[in-house]
C-alpha cells in the first residue's frame, strides 16, 4: 500500500522519488525507470469529478418541465384518471431518458475534444528530448520549460531563468523571476525565458491538487441562444396573455373548475419549450463532432455558433497561409565572416529542444557545416517577441567572452555598427519573400553584424483558392504578421489578398478592415489593438494565433483561432484549435457554424410557430365548442411527438448562409406569426369539418385536434426547413424517419383509441392528405415572405461570380507610404511585383516605357445598373435594411459585378487597345477617362534580388472600370422604388432613371 504523500515540497515524494536528485544525471531518466516510477504512481492526471450518472438522471426531474409534467400527474390522480396519469408518468420519465442521452452526447463529444487538446511536455529521455503527453510524466523527470508553456507538475528548477505567471494559482497578479532552486507548480504560465526543471509531484500530489485546464468545458452562452431565449421570453409573455383570456372567457361560459384547471394546465404545457436545450446542446456537439472529423477543436461549444458570425478574419501568415516548412536558403554573411561561423554563431542564439520553427530551421543548417573553432555556450537568453530576439552568451578560442544576437534585422541593427552593404542585402531578401533573420556577435560593448540568414516559407498551394471561397462567404481576410512588409506584401499577392499594405508604426485607433490587406511588423500586443478596432466597427472578428502574447488578442476577439503550432497558453485563450496548418480548418469552422445556425433558425421558426399556434388553438376549440379541445395528456403526447422529434432537425441536412449570420428576432416573430395564421388556419379548418361537418362529439374533436395539430406541425417542419422551394434538397435520415414515427404514433394513437377517443381510419388519412397539400400552400406563401424580411433569397437569385484563384494571383497589392504622420494616407502606391513563392528570381529593369492607353468600343451608360441595383438591393437586405449603408452596400456590388465582367473579358493583347470606360454617374451621360499606366518590362542582367526600383502604377487594376460617383440618397431611392414594385428585377432600370430624375429635381430645388 502507498504511503499518503503530502505537497508541494521535494520530500513529499513517493518512496524511490526522495533520491530522485541523485539518480538523475544529465540525461534524465530511462524509458525503463519512466514506466516504473508510471506504474509505482499513476499518471499526472486528475481523478474523474463529474456526477455519478444515478445522480445526473435524477436531476432530469427537478427542473421547470418536469415540474409541469409532475403537477399534471398528480392532477389527474386526484381527478381519478389513473391512466392518464400513468401515461404522463412515463412520458416524463421518456422525457427525462432522452435529456440524459443528449447531454451525455454533448459530454462525451466535449471529453473526447479534452484528450485531443492534453498537454505535452518536453522530456529529457536516454539523453534526448522528447514530446509527450504530460499525463506519463514522473517524479524525477528533467523538463523544459519554453515561452507560452503550461507547468504540467510540480517542479523544482535546476537552470535557466523564466518569467513565471501564478496569477491563477495564488492570485498575484505580478508575475515572477524563477531561476535555480525555485520551486514552482503545476498550472503556472510560462511568459518569457526558457529553464530546466526537475519534476517534484504529479497528479494529485501536487500542491494545488490539480493540473491547469487549459480546456474550459463549460457551456459558454452563445449570441444565438441568447437570441432564441430572448424569443421564447417573448412568446411567453404573449402566451401568458392568451391564456389569462382563456381563463376569463372559461369563466363567463360557466366552465366548472375541474375543467378550468386542466384547461389552464394544457396551455401551460403549451407554451413550454420543452426540448430547447436539448436542443441548443444537441446542434452545438453534432457541430463540435464534425469539426473534429476536420482537424478543427473548438475548446467550447459556443464557439461553433460565433465561427458562423465572423466578418473579418485576421489570418497569420506562418503555417496558415504559408507551408511553415521553413529552411535556410540563404547566408549572406558580412565580411570576415563565412557561411559557416554566421550559422554556427546562430545556432548557439536559438533553442534546443523548444518548437521554435526559426530556431529548428537554423540548428539543422549549422549541423551541416562543422565549425572548429566555434565559441563555447555559456548562457543562453530564449527568444523575446517583445524585443524580436534571442541571444547567447559565449566564450571564442582565445577566452574572450562574446555577445551573440539573432533577430529581426531591425532589432539586430541598431545593436551592431551600422553598414549600408547589410541594409541593402537585406532589402534585397525581403524583396524576394524572404524571411530575414540577422546575426551580430562580438564583445557585448561593441557587436558588430556577422551576416543574413534568409529562410524560406513558400504560400500553401490551397491558400489562394481557400481566401477567394472565404471572399465568397462575406468574410473579409486581412494577413496579420510581424515580418517585414516587403515580405508580407509578395506572400499575399501570392495568395490573392487585394489591398495595401498598413503603413510601419501603430495600428490606428479608427482602422477598417477595407483599408488594408497586409498589417506586418505587427507585434503582438498590436494584434489585441487590431481586434478592438475592428470590434469598434461593428465586426465580428477571428483572429490566428499562436504565442503566448497572442492570447489577449484570441481572448478580445469573438472567436480566437490557435493555429496547429500554438503554444498552450494560446490554445487556453482561443475558442477553437487547429491541429492542421492551413485556412481549410478555419473555412470549415465558418461553414460548420452557419450550418449549425440555420438549424437552430428552423428549430427557433419551428417553436414559435407552434407555440402561438396551439395557445390560439384552444381558445378557437373553447369558441367552437365551449370545452377545452385538447386535455394535458394529449398535450404531453403533442409535446412528445412535436418538440422531441423536432429536435432532429439538428442533423437536417442544410446549405450554409451564403453571409455572415446574424438574428434578427424582429423578421424571425414577423415570419412566425404569418406562418402561424397559416396553421392556424388549417387546423382549425380541419376542425370546423369535424364540429360541422361531421357532427363528431367533443370526445372525438379532441382526437381530431391532436391528429390536426401533429400532421399540421410536420407539413409546417418541411414547408420551413428549406429556404426555397420544399423540393429543393432532401432532409437528412434522421429527420425522415422522425417525421415517420411521429405520424405512426399519432395515427395508431388515434384510430386505436390509446388515452384518447378513437376515429375512423379514413378520417386520419384524409387529414394527413390534407396536410400534405397544405405543405405545398405554406411552401408557396414562405418564399415571399422569407425574402420579403431578408430570412432568404429568392429562389432565381444566382449569386455572382466570385474572383478566381488565378485572377487574384495577378491582382497587386499596393504598399501605401504614410503622408505627414496620417496612417493612412499616401502620396503614390508602389506595387511589389514578384513571383508568388520566395525562391522566384524577379526581372529588374533600368528603364521605363509609359504607354497610356485609350479605350473604346463605348457600352451604354445603363449597361450594368441594372445588376448592380439588383444585387445593392440584395446588400441592403443581408444587412438588416440599415439606412446608414446604403452607399457602401452599392459600391460593394459594383465592385462584386465589375470583377466578375473582368474576368468574363477576352484576354487584352500586349499591344494599347482603345476603348472608351464609361462610368455610371447620376446623369445618363457618359465619361471617357484616359488611364495612364507605368510599367517596365526589360530583362534583368542578374538572377538576383529584384532592382530597388519598384515596378509602379498609377491604377491598383488597370483592368478595372472607374468607381461609381453616387450619393447615398439617390442608392436609397433606387431601394425604395424596387421594394415598392415588389423586386421586379425588369424595373430595375427604370428605377434607376426614375431615382435619377428625381434627385436632379430635389437638387434644382434646393
Amino acid at each position: 500500500m502507498a504511503t499518503p504523500i503530502s505537497p508541494p515540497s521535494a520530500n513529499a515524494l513517493p518512496a524511490e522519488s526522495t533520491t530522485a536528485a541523485k539518480d538523475v544525471k544529465a540525461s534524465g531518466l530511462s524509458n525503463e525507470e519512466a514506466c516504473r516510477r508510471l506504474k509505482k504512481v499513476g499518471p499526472n492526471t486528475m481523478p474523474d469529478t463529474a456526477l455519478h450518472p444515478l445522480r445526473r438522471a435524477l436531476q432530469k426531474f427537478w427542473a421547470p418541465v418536469p415540474w409541469m409534467l409532475e403537477a399534471a400527474i398528480v392532477l389527474e390522480l386526484v381527478l381519478g384518471k389513473y391512466v392518464e396519469a400513468a401515461i404522463i408518468a412515463a412520458l416524463l420519465v421518456f422525457n427525462a431518458a432522452l435529456g440524459l442521452f443528449q447531454e451525455s452526447r454533448a459530454q462525451a463529444t466535449l471529453a473526447a475534444l479534452k484528450s485531443r487538446l492534453a498537454l505535452n511536455a518536453s522530456v529529457r529521455r536516454d539523453g534526448a528530448w522528447k514530446t509527450v503527453p504530460a499525463a506519463e510524466l514522473v517524479p524525477g523527470d528533467l523538463v523544459k520549460l519554453s515561452l507560452g508553456g503550461v507547468v504540467a507538475a510540480d517542479v523544482k528548477l535546476t537552470g535557466g531563468e523564466v518569467l513565471l505567471d501564478q496569477s491563477m494559482l495564488t492570485g498575484e497578479s505580478v508575475p515572477v523571476e524563477a531561476g535555480p532552486g525555485v520551486q514552482t507548480f503545476a498550472g503556472a504560465l510560462v511568459r518569457r525565458g526558457e529553464a530546466v526543471a526537475e519534476v517534484t509531484a504529479t497528479g494529485t500530489r501536487t500542491k494545488f491538487g490539480r493540473t491547469a485546464e487549459l480546456v474550459r468545458t463549460a457551456h459558454v452562452v452563445g449570441s444565438q441562444q441568447k437570441a432564441v431565449l430572448r424569443v421564447v421570453r417573448n412568446l411567453a409573455v404573449f402566451n401568458g396573455v392568451v391564456i389569462v383570456m382563456l381563463v376569463v372567457y372559461a369563466y363567463f361560459l360557466k366552465m366548472p373548475f375541474a375543467e378550468i384547471v386542466p384547461l389552464v394546465l394544457t396551455a401551460i404545457l403549451a407554451s413550454i419549450p420543452v426540448a430547447l436545450p436539448a436542443t441548443f446542446s444537441l446542434a452545438a456537439a453534432l457541430g463540435a463532432r464534425a469539426l473534429a472529423k476536420l482537424g478543427v477543436l473548438p475548446t467550447r461549444l459556443s464557439a461553433v455558433d460565433e465561427a458562423g458570425t465572423t466578418d473579418v478574419l485576421c489570418a497569420d501568415k506562418t503555417g496558415t497561409l504559408t507551408q511553415n516548412s521553413l529552411t535556410v536558403t540563404t547566408v549572406r554573411p558580412m565580411p570576415g565572416f563565412d557561411e559557416a561561423h554566421v550559422l554556427a554563431l546562430a545556432a548557439l542564439a536559438s533553442s534546443d529542444g523548444g518548437q521554435d520553427p526559426v530556431d529548428g530551421a537554423i540548428r539543422a543548417a549549422a549541423a551541416r557545416k562543422t565549425v572548429p573553432d566555434a565559441p563555447k555556450l555559456v548562457k543562453f537568453i530564449p527568444f523575446d517577441p517583445a524585443k524580436k530576439m534571442s541571444e547567447a552568451s559565449a566564450t571564442d578560442s582565445t577566452g574572450a567572452t562574446q555577445r551573440i544576437v539573432k533577430g529581426a534585422f531591425a532589432a539586430i541593427i541598431g545593436l551592431a555598427q551600422k553598414s549600408p552593404t547589410a541594409s541593402t542585402a537585406a532589402k534585397e531578401l525581403e524583396e524576394q519573400g524572404f524571411r530575414v533573420m540577422a546575426v551580430a556577435a562580438g564583445p557585448p560593448t561593441a557587436l558588430k553584424l556577422a551576416g543574413l540568414i534568409a529562410l524560406s516559407d513558400p504560400p500553401r498551394a490551397d491558400s489562394t483558392e481557400l481566401v477567394t471561397e472565404l471572399r465568397g462567404l462575406g468574410v473579409r481576410t486581412v494577413m496579420v504578421t510581424g515580418d517585414a512588409p516587403a515580405t508580407a506584401a509578395i506572400v499575399a499577392r501570392a495568395v490573392g489578398l487585394d489591398g495595401a499594405v498598413c503603413p510601419p508604426g501603430p495600428i490606428p485607433d479608427s482602422v477598417h478592415p477595407e483599408q488594408f490587406a497586409v498589417y506586418a511588423g505587427v507585434l503582438p500586443e498590436d494584434k489585441y489593438k487590431l481586434v478592438k478596432a475592428f470590434q469598434k466597427g461593428g465586426h465580428t472578428v477571428g483572429m490566428c494565433g499562436d504565442g503566448a502574447n497572442d492570447a489577449p488578442a484570441l481572448r478580445q476577439a469573438q472567436i480566437g483561432i490557435a493555429v496547429s503550432t500554438a503554444t498552450d497558453v494560446a490554445k487556453s485563450a482561443a475558442g477553437m484549435v487547429l491541429t492542421e496548418a492551413g485556412l481549410a480548418g478555419i473555412v470549415a469552422a465558418v461553414k460548420e457554424g452557419r450550418i449549425t445556425f440555420q438549424r437552430i433558425q428552423t428549430y427557433t421558426l419551428n417553436a414559435i410557430i407552434k407555440k402561438i399556434v396551439t395557445v390560439l388553438f384552444l381558445i378557437v376549440g373553447l369558441i367552437m365548442t365551449g370545452a377545452a379541445i385538447l386535455t394535458p395528456l394529449l398535450m404531453v403526447i403533442v409535446m412528445v411527438t412535436g418538440d422531441f422529434l423536432s429536435m432532429s432537425l439538428t442533423t437536417d441536412k442544410v446549405r450554409p448562409s451564403p453571409t455572415p449570420n446574424a438574428w434578427r428576432i424582429g423578421n424571425l416573430t414577423k415570419a412566425g406569426i404569418t406562418m402561424g395564421m397559416c396553421l392556424l388556419a388549417f387546423c382549425s379548418g380541419v376542425l370546423t369539418v369535424g364540429k360541422f361537418g361531421m357532427n363528431l362529439r367533443i370526445e372525438a374533436l379532441r382526437t381530431l385536434a391532436f391528429v390536426v395539430l401533429v400532421f399540421g406541425s410536420q407539413a409546417t417542419i418541411y414547408a420551413i426547413r428549406e429556404r426555397r422551394y420544399l423540393w429543393g434538397s432532401r432532409p437528412s435520415l434522421l429527420l425522415a424517419v422522425s417525421s415517420v414515427a411521429d405520424i405512426a404514433i399519432a395515427s395508431t394513437l388515434a384510430v386505436g383509441g390509446i388515452a384518447m377517443t378513437p376515429i375512423p381510419a379514413f378520417l386520419v388519412g384524409g387529414t394527413l392528405a390534407a396536410a400534405v397539400i397544405f405543405a405545398f400552400i405554406l411552401d408557396v406563401v414562405k418564399i415571399p415572405v422569407f425574402v420579403r424580411l431578408g430570412i432568404a433569397q429568392s429562389p432565381h437569385h444566382r449569386p455572382v461570380n466570385q474572383v478566381t484563384p488565378d485572377s487574384a494571383k495577378k491582382k497587386r497589392i499596393p504598399v501605401t507610404k504614410p503622408s505627414a504622420g496620417q496612417p493612412g494616407a499616401s502620396d503614390s502606391a508602389s506595387e511589389v511585383e514578384a513571383e508568388p513563392k520566395p525562391e522566384a528570381i524577379a526581372e529588374s529593369s533600368s528603364t521605363a516605357k509609359a504607354a497610356p492607353t485609350h479605350e473604346t468600343n463605348a457600352k451604354t451608360p445603363t449597361d450594368l445598373t441594372p445588376r448592380i441595383a439588383k444585387r445593392a438591393y440584395e446588400f441592403y437586405e443581408e444587412g438588416g435594411r440599415k439606412e446608414g449603408a446604403a452607399l457602401q452596400n452599392w459600391e460593394k456590388a459594383e465592385s462584386e459585378i465589375r470583377n466578375a465582367q473582368v474576368k468574363a473579358e477576352p484576354p487584352r493583347g500586349t499591344k494599347a487597345e482603345t476603348k472608351s470606360v464609361v462610368q455610371i454617374e447620376p446623369t445618363p451621360a457618359a465619361r471617357e477617362q484616359l488611364q495612364p499606366v507605368t510599367k517596365t518590362d526589360a530583362p534583368s542582367e542578374s538572377r538576383g534580388a529584384p532592382n530597388a526600383e519598384m515596378t509602379t502604377a498609377l491604377q491598383p487594376d488597370t483592368h478595372a472600370e472607374p468607381k461609381t460617383d453616387v450619393s447615398p440618397q439617390l442608392v436609397q431611392r433606387v431601394h425604395s422604388l424596387y421594394e415598392e414594385l415588389g423586386r421586379q428585377d425588369v424595373r430595375a432600370v427604370q428605377d434607376w432613371e426614375k431615382a435619377q430624375e428625381e434627385t436632379r429635381k430635389e437638387r434644382s430645388a434646393k
